[in-house]
């Protein structure tokens, strides 16, 4: 399936995306939103793209500040990241129904998106709802305030860039290839200047806001760091439908594109 790169503007300038669908442009099935994890861009989700564009127009966006998007002018919180993608669907002229995915960070992009257009999102599934006790969240906030700037030396970026190898290529999911690990790096270290922006605003988020969700909401959910933080996090969403998938961990759009696709094309019908 093409995956198509075009822009569209925001409140912050451009916003770059990815898109594909049907060959022949018919489908009667909404458009569906992808938004990624912090710091990462709509780059992770092209198998996924193609896994799903088989029968419905997708979407996935570079956050503001991530991949080729114009960044804010100051960290803007979740619900100004939010504003911004609304902003993105009015200049694409998108006006019908709007389903979603998100993934952790993406999570609580798309539901500030929910709760900014309830009338326009028909129906959101989530992955990795990064709500951990309030007292760990509280002590991640003042780190991502407080972290250093970069500096002359390069010794604040080359910490991180080591960090972010150990884990990315170093701890990546067996039969992730080498060449799709690097390439996964280099797109999470083009913001290392300033991913912490995406961070205040995940640690400062009132969870209390999942309750005030009015719509059909799937938790897919496998079992990696983050799924205790988001089996709780979905007790809170009113009639959230949990989906575990027990044998999968991380790297998830590259192991499993095509599984992935099929429970959320069924959740979504």
């Amino acid at each position: 399936m093409p995956i198509r790169r075009a822009y569209t503007t925001c409140r912050y300038g451009q916003m770059h995306y990815r898109e594909a669908g049907p060959a022949d442009g018919q489908t009667d099935a909404p458009v569906l939103v992808l938004l990624h994890q912090n710091p990462s861009s709509s780059w992770e989700y092209e198998p996924l793209i193609a896994a799903l564009a088989i029968d419905r127009r997708v979407i996935a966006f570079d956050t503001p500040g991530h991949g080729m998007s114009d960044a804010p002018p100051a960290p803007p919180g979740m619900a100004g990241y939010a504003t911004a993608f609304a902003d993105a669907l009015g200049a694409l002229e998108i006006t019908g129904p709007v389903d979603l995915y998100g993934f952790h960070t993406g999570t609580l992009l798309a539901i500030e998106l929910a709760l900014a257009l309830p009338a326009q999102i028909r129906r959101m599934a989530l992955t990795g709802i990064p709500m951990y006790p309030a007292e760990e969240r509280a002590r991640k906030l003042a780190e991502a305030e407080s972290f250093p700037a970069p500096d002359e030396e390069g010794t604040v970026i080359l910490g991180l860039l080591g960090k972010l190898w150990a884990y990315v290529v170093g701890g990546r999911a067996a039969g992730v290839p080498l060449e799709r690990a690097v390439r996964h790096f280099a797109d999470k270290a083009y913001i290392l200047d300033r991913f912490t922006w995406a961070y205040r605003g995940v640690w400062s988020w009132d969870f209390n806001r999942l309750a005030r969700l009015d719509l059909p909401v799937l938790l897919l959910q496998p079992f990696e760091t983050l799924r205790e933080p988001a089996l709780a996090a979905a007790r809170l969403i009113p009639g959230c439908v949990v989906q575990e998938l027990p044998d999968l961990d991380r790297d998830i759009f590259d192991l499993a594109p095509e599984r992935l696709a099929h429970d959320l094309r069924t959740f979504l019908a």
